[in-house]
């Protein structure tokens, strides 16, 4: 949860731009005058926007106030879940079922939504064969389809040529 805003006495500002509980512009008040119009509708003055000059504040009952922001914040919490990047591993020499198989698994990853890093990987002498892992590169990129995007084109890096796919229709699946 975020930091917890100024509540009451706990305000420092010696001016404040103070919202009534109507939601109504109250004006820019004093800090015991503000606290005086919040103890009169019986609820808290809150500072909502310290960063403003004059600061914010508005009165409301906190108990609500922290309640509906406490959702709020879990809410969005909730909703900007990021994707993780799945990652899979191709040997140069992969079998036809096997390279099946594989693309059966990163099409699964790809319809959940998330970005795909296939690293196809090279062993002892097959680095002298190079343009075989573009090769198999094409081929994996081929068999999936236009239902792909590369986001990271073909590179190499140490022993293993990798490259980043997405989905272009990608329909997330509530878990």
């Amino acid at each position: 949860m975020s930091k917890i805003p100024r509540i009451n006495n706990a305000i420092r500002a010696p001016q404040l731009r103070v919202v009534g509980d109507d939601g109504r512009q109250m004006g820019i008040l004093s800090r015991a005058e503000a606290l005086e119009a919040a103890a009169l509708a019986e609820m808290d003055l809150v500072e909502v926007s310290p960063d403003a000059n004059p600061p914010v504040a508005k009165i409301v009952d906190w108990g609500k106030y922290n309640y509906q922001r406490t959702k709020q914040l879990q809410k969005t919490r909730k909703h900007s879940k990021p994707l993780e990047m799945k990652q899979m591993r191709v040997g140069l020499k992969i079998g036809a079922h096997d390279l099946e198989v594989k693309l059966r698994k990163v099409t699964g990853f790809l319809e959940a939504g998330h970005k795909v890093k296939i690293a196809v990987v090279y062993r002892g002498r097959e680095l002298a064969h190079k343009e075989l892992g573009y090769k198999l590169a094409d081929r994996i990129q081929d068999d999936l389809g236009e239902a792909i995007a590369v986001d990271q084109p073909p590179q190499f890096a140490g022993r293993q040529l990798t490259f980043v796919i997405r989905s272009t229709n990608a329909k997330v699946k509530n878990p």
